[in-house]
């Protein structure tokens, strides 16, 4: 049922895919995967409780995240499951402490921390900051969790990358994944602007551009697969609006991208910004 919300999100059915996915979360609740196998299956085998938190953790990390695009509420939101408990002791390393598991609890992690503090406000179209000092907590706390994952899954740059992807395809494209998740949270918090705070449009613009720069990474790399990853497509369109939303999107197209001529200075953020559409022009036919 996961892979069936996926492939409707993919066909560009997402209002289908919500359906769904509200259908494959009551199935979930009903077999228990939402609890502490430890509890609710006491007796059962290590591995068969290993598969209950994979599976929980598959519906919860897709629902996070299908929040985040469509702005509605999470449902995945009662459990009792432990990250910490899903152990990667039958995993392989794939580089430097980086496993499988390791993946899969970091973007648990990320999905955790989306659901509480981004998807629950904008769903209620509140506020994900309440004020200044708000923003830099909440910042902070998402630096402390993405330094926290594994040395591969926070290595990005472009030669790092290239070179990851030369050693393990399977831990750069996941790399890729997480660098694409934390940053656009970043754009999001940072462009959360209401009376009593004021969105902070060069972090907002830096957040986007290694959001999208990911993408780009991601659809140089692995062209053959970069269709068929709903979440990372959607995502790069909607970091190609923070720098051309409606509101001033012909100034940013006619003025910033078309009209200037190639030696005029222009500030680093905006250059970064008018080559991230470009590209997106190039790789999607925006024109």
């Amino acid at each position: 049922m996961v892979l069936i919300t996926y492939f409707l999100m993919n066909d560009n059915h997402a209002s289908d895919a919500w359906a769904f996915a509200g259908i494959l979360q009551r199935q979930a609740y009903a077999l228990g995967l939402n609890r502490d196998p430890s509890i609710i299956v006491p007796h059962a085998r290590p591995e068969e409780m290993q598969q209950r938190r994979k599976v929980w953790q598959a519906v919860f990390i897709q629902d996070a995240f299908l929040s985040v695009i469509i702005k509605l509420p999470p449902t995945a939101t009662h459990t009792d499951v432990r990250i910490s408990d899903l152990t990667d002791e039958e995993d392989a390393p794939l580089e430097h402490g980086a496993t499988d598991t390791s993946f899969i609890r970091s973007m648990w992690e990320l999905a955790s921390v989306f659901q509480g503090t981004i998807c629950t406000p904008r769903s209620l179209d509140r506020p994900i900051c309440q004020n200044p000092a708000d923003r830099t907590r909440l910042v902070a706390y998402f630096h402390k969790i993405y330094m926290s994952l594994p040395l591969p899954f926070r290595t990005f740059n472009e030669t790092a990358i290239r070179d990851l992807a030369g050693r393990s395809r399977r831990l750069a494209r996941q790399t890729l994944f997480l660098t694409s998740n934390y940053y656009h949270g970043l754009m999001l918090i940072y462009a959360d602007q209401h009376k009593s705070v004021a969105c902070d449009v060069k972090m907002t613009m830096e957040a986007a551009h290694k959001a999208i720069s990911s993408y780009f990474l991601f659809h140089t790399i692995f062209d053959g697969e970069a269709g068929v990853w709903f979440h990372f497509q959607h995502r790069a369109f909607l970091e190609a609006l923070t720098f051309a939303p409606p509101f001033f999107f012909q100034l940013v197209i006619a003025d910033l991208v078309k009209n200037q001529p190639p030696g005029t200075n222009m500030d680093a953020m905006y250059l970064s910004a008018k080559t991230d559409i470009l590209k997106m022009d190039s790789n999607w036919g925006l024109e």
